[in-house]
């Protein structure tokens, strides 16, 4: 018997993988090709949901919304993806947003002060209405044993985001305020 987490072969009678520490009782297992487990399990992983909902705190709820819209998808959710995914494009809406505040605003602290503020509260609705409910239905189907997909990239593209939003605000400021 084989592991759908890792694709280990596993005694008959075992409950548990003796490599990755996966129940086999709850975990679908293969009988005849690890390879096709492995691939299953990695093509059915998701980003800890409770996680991309507290990483928004840093990179704003468009990550956490396109994040979440991608683990509906592959938890067979198309309209809690779609919704998700409406999020995310107010999310970058909200980003636009910022960026006018602080070109059409003559008092940059108001700016300032309002992009934050407006930002606050888009978090909150976001979180509490969407943000956590993904992390309720996953615990709820599957306990903490599921697939999970690493998060190096996923990292990595949103410091990148980041940095480009940053970017482009900065160049548009400045093209604006040569411009006048």
């Amino acid at each position: 018997m084989f592991c759908s987490k890792c694709g280990a072969e596993n005694q008959a009678e075992a409950s548990y993988c003796h490599k990755c520490g996966a129940s086999l009782s709850i975990v679908e297992v293969q009988q005849s090709n690890p390879i096709s487990a492995v691939a299953s399990s990695q093509s059915d992983a998701i980003w800890n949901p409770n996680a991309t909902a507290n990483w928004s705190l840093i990179f704003t709820p468009a990550f956490g919304s396109y994040l979440q819209m991608l683990n509906w998808k592959t938890l067979g959710q198309p309209d809690k993806a779609a919704s998700s995914q409406n999020w995310f494009y107010a999310s970058l809406a909200i980003l636009a947003v910022y960026i006018l505040m602080g070109i059409f605003m003559s008092d940059s602290k108001a700016a300032d002060g309002a992009a934050r503020g407006l930002g606050f509260l888009y978090l909150l609705v976001w979180y509490f209405s969407v943000g956590r409910s993904q992390g309720k239905f996953v615990k709820e189907k599957f306990g903490s044993n599921y697939p999970k997909k690493p998060w190096g990239k996923a990292l990595l593209i949103g410091i990148a985001a980041i940095i480009g939003y940053f970017i482009f605000a900065v160049v548009v400021g400045l093209i604006l305020g040569a411009a006048s």
